[in-house]
């Protein structure tokens, strides 16, 4: 794997962001320094065409112009928290309601995805490092996070870590889009995805979860075998009307590291793998992203349901249900965890 950085532009407030590529044969990853951003993700189609696989933008002032997340690593807490409130160690916390006023989504106002994170070179991978202040948007504890970027053998791999002087909330994740078809080419409608889940977390009217698990069986969600996204992202069920689409926290079966997804497309033949330790994965179906998003890459139009999103976490909303894990970081523990995106195409 070969590393390189660029320089990529300069925030408003006057930082200077850089881009690492890395390369792995005929695939290649870069990774901003603004908000850890996966910005570019290339892989060879059937016929050995490169093909950019991740929605993105070609700018600096174009990411702060988009609150869509697109591409970046999410935190203090990744999704949603109902009324932004939590409580740890029988204290309560309020925080940013950023959602429509009624949520707490991804980490705040201020949330990871836009904070300039720290680059070091590693012999195998790229490591960047944020270290979030105590009371940063709300949280408890100052909490030192190193996300770890590797490529090989045509698998991305994030991997997380995370320390902190007090408990706090911690519920790291990437919200990278993927459109197997190539960033520019529309809607992910006829792309399959394979979710390997037996239950998920009904949304409640905010599109939080309501402390309930349900079965995908006989419902859209599921998945369990590759269906396509325009069968089921229209349908009547009332989950669906409610977020728009797929906007869902699934539960994997299983423990450990596993198969989360698998996504292809007949396009391209190039397929999606996803696998975590996570507890929980949420689909999205860009059900919110819409024609006033600045103009992408090569000056690609994005709008409503052209990419979808694979978000490994702990169930969303967790502080309002009890029996779902909790993302809560103790004193002297290590938050460690890991994703894999694998590519693979059929021929």
């Amino acid at each position: 794997m070969k590393i390189t950085c660029t320089p990529f532009g300069v925030t408003a407030a006057g930082q200077m962001i850089d881009r690492y590529t890395l390369t792995d044969g005929a695939c290649s990853a870069s990774i901003l320094t603004l908000g850890g951003i996966l910005q570019s993700l290339i892989v060879p189609d059937r016929d050995g065409k490169p093909t950019d696989i991740v929605l993105g933008f070609d700018s600096v002032a174009a990411y702060e112009a988009q609150d869509c997340y697109i591409g970046a690593l999410l935190g203090r807490c990744a999704n949603r928290l109902a009324d932004g409130r939590i409580k740890i160690n029988d204290k309560s916390y309020t925080l940013a309601c950023n959602d429509n006023g009624v949520n707490h989504l991804h980490g705040g106002m201020v949330g990871f995805d836009r904070r300039v994170w720290q680059a070091a070179v590693l012999p195998d991978g790229l490591q960047l490092r944020y270290l979030s202040p105590d009371g940063e948007e709300g949280y408890p504890g100052t909490m030192r996070v190193t996300a770890i970027y590797r490529l090989e053998a045509g698998k991305l791999t994030l991997e997380f870590f995370a320390e902190s002087d007090q408990d706090t909330v911690c519920n790291l994740s990437s919200h990278s889009y993927f459109n197997l078809s190539g960033h520019a080419s529309g809607s992910v409608g006829d792309q399959t995805v394979q979710v390997c889940a037996e239950r998920y977390t009904p949304l409640g009217k905010t599109n939080a979860p309501i402390g309930e698990v349900a079965l995908v069986e006989n419902t859209p969600f599921d998945l369990r075998t590759a269906k396509r996204l325009d069968a089921g992202w229209d349908s009547n069920f009332e989950q669906i009307v409610l977020a728009g689409g797929y906007d869902h926290n699934y539960i994997p079966d299983g423990a450990g590291m596993r198969t989360f997804a698998q996504a292809h497309s007949p396009k391209t033949g190039i397929t999606l793998t996803v696998a975590s330790d996570m507890p929980g994965v949420q689909l999205y179906t860009g059900n919110f992203l819409n024609d006033r998003l600045p103009t992408g890459k090569d000056g690609a139009a994005y709008d409503r349901r052209h990419a979808f999103c694979l978000e490994t976490q702990f169930w969303p909303n967790a502080f309002a249900c009890p029996i779902f894990p909790q993302p809560v970081l103790r004193i002297g523990q290590t938050y460690h965890h890991t994703t894999t995106y694998q590519y693979s195409v059929d021929r």
